[in-house]
This record gives structure tokens, C-alpha cells and sequence, in this order.
């Protein structure tokens, strides 16, 4: 019956005859148990504090060498990273995009053209619709490998 009420979100019939079991036998805590296993000491509030620093002073560290500073595992720093702070790796490119002079003059004009409706309208803005957009992004690194970076 609970399967059908909840689908998957429900436990298996072996788990709620193991949970009744413990319940029976006096359990009060409706939490796991204790797991074998060495616990984490590399993941402290001190460990992502540290690499939090060394981030905001230089994004283009690798995860190795964040791991090597603060003398932890890879993994906890990737996990710090992808799980307290939310970031992504981005590897970025050099995109140049040169304009002839032509090109850059009627620029201009169509800016100072803009420019000059929105003073004479203020409401000139809400009358522009926008499709296809291209957005470049420069990054001064020395080679791929270097700009990779959190």
C-alpha cells in the first residue's frame, strides 16, 4: 500500500521490516547507524576556509596545487569546491574579434545615433527587442593549460 501511495520515494519492504525490528526492540532514534570506517578530517570549516582564501587570490590555481598548499586530498578539494562554493571549471579561449576600420565607424555612428534618441526619449529603451546576440570574451593567459581556472 505504500508503494502505491509513494511510488519510489518509499522504502523497501525489507526496510521497513529491519526498522520495524529495531523500533521493537526499543530503538527511539529514528537516525542511521554508525558506519565502520575512518571519519573525514580533511573536509573542517578550517580546510574550507583556507581554500577559499587561496582561490580569491588566484582563481587559475589547479586542484593539485590547492591540495598541495593546504596539504589535503585531491578529492576534498574538488568536493570543497563543487559543493560549499558552487563553482565550475571553465577553460577559456582566446577569441579575438577585429573590426575593420569601416566596421568600427559605423559602430560608432549607430552608438551615437542610440545615444542621442534615448536623451530626446527616455522611454526609447523599452522599444528595443533583441535577437541574435554575440558576446566575446578576451583573457590575457599564456597557453590553454594556464587559463584553465575555477
Amino acid at each position: 500500500m505504500l508503494k502505491k501511495v509513494y511510488g519510489d520515494e518509499c522504502l523497501s519492504r525489507t526496510q521497513v521490516f529491519e526498522w520495524f525490528k529495531k523500533f521493537k526492540e526499543g530503538r527511539e532514534e529514528i537516525g542511521g547507524d554508525q558506519r565502520p570506517g575512518r571519519p573525514s578530517t580533511s573536509k573542517t570549516d578550517a580546510n574550507i576556509e583556507k581554500v577559499r582564501e587561496i582561490v580569491r587570490q588566484n582563481r587559475r590555481l589547479s586542484i593539485r596545487a590547492v591540495a598541495e598548499l593546504i596539504n589535503i586530498e585531491k578529492k576534498t578539494v574538488r568536493q570543497i569546491l563543487y559543493n560549499n562554493f558552487n563553482t565550475k571549471k571553465v577553460c577559456s579561449k582566446m577569441t579575438s574579434r577585429l573590426l575593420t576600420p569601416e566596421q568600427k565607424e559605423i559602430r560608432m555612428n549607430i552608438c551615437a545615433d542610440i545615444l542621442q534618441n534615448t536623451e530626446n526619449d527616455p522611454n526609447f529603451l523599452e522599444n528595443v527587442i533583441t535577437c541574435d546576440e554575440s558576446w566575446f570574451f578576451q583573457y590575457d593567459s599564456e597557453s590553454k593549460r594556464q587559463s584553465m581556472h575555477w
